[in-house]
């Protein structure tokens, strides 16, 4: 019977042989995490971010660009709540004595209705990467927003460069390879890849899409999407075994830029 990767994307669809990364000290910065405490679904204490914090260094990465969720009435982030956070953390990372650890914020915005009114209000956006104002957003996963191209335009026209997170995730994406080939060609939306969908940790079918980005170059950044300890040992145990991996970090990732 074939496998659902086949199904979804051809006959000649297959997985790689393997490799082994010890480090990802060459990334330098992870841009995607629910580090910051009490905000989200990720860390839920600080002591808990301490823990995945802690957990990231010994991965390797020496910047964390923590993204707690804004979206809706469900998540109600604001910019002077995620920045108390961060000086929260900040704080008790220098108590810890952690000294090696540069702690950034930013936020994974959800596209829905009240990021257009975000928009159309000119509400402060949380972005990261200096001047060159990187807006990490995702959508639903198995809905394709009706306006997407839209909200992508407007970010743009404000000056944002959009970043899609874990493009590798969205179902309704599955089988239409050519849409996400054409959101970052003519919309110029940049990808961000989940490291341990390459471990297959979603599903094999994400797994085969961040595959087939790679082998397309059409990775711009990675992040871990940290929420708790088990996606840092899988990401330590699992996926930086996978083929894969290696070479992902062949790619000019902008993480290293960060």
């Amino acid at each position: 019977m074939a496998s659902l990767w086949q199904k979804l994307f051809g006959k000649g669809a297959t997985s790689s042989s393997a490799a082994t990364i010890d480090s990802l000290a060459v990334l330098g910065a992870d841009m995607h995490s629910h580090l910051l405490p009490g905000l989200d679904d990720g860390a839920e204490t600080v002591a808990h971010s301490l823990d995945l914090l802690r957990a990231l260094r010994d991965i390797g990465f020496r910047k964390l660009v923590m993204t707690p969720h804004i979206m809706g009435d469900f998540y109600k982030n604001t910019p002077e709540g995620v920045r108390a956070a961060l000086a929260q953390l900040q704080e008790a990372t220098l108590a810890a004595g952690i000294t090696d650890m540069e702690l950034a914020c930013a936020a994974e915005y959800y596209l829905d209705e009240f990021l257009g009114r975000k928009l159309a209000d000119g509400t402060e956006m949380l972005t990261f990467g200096g001047d060159k104002r990187y807006l990490l957003f995702e959508t639903s996963y198995m809905n394709e927003p009706l306006n997407l191209r839209e909200i992508v335009f407007e970010l743009k026209a404000q000056g944002y460069r959009p970043v899609l997170a874990h493009p590798e995730r969205y179902t309704y994406l599955y089988g239409r390879f050519a849409e996400i080939e054409k959101l970052r060609g003519e919309y110029g939306v940049l990808m961000q890849l989940n490291l341990n969908s390459l471990a297959g940790y979603y599903s094999p079918a994400a797994q085969k899409v961040a595959e087939m980005l790679i082998d397309g170059g059409l990775v711009d950044f990675v992040g871990t999407d940290t929420h708790h300890l088990r996606h840092t040992e899988t990401l330590l145990r699992k996926t930086m075994v996978r083929p894969y991996m290696e070479k992902l970090l062949r790619l000019p990732l902008l993480n290293k830029e960060l």
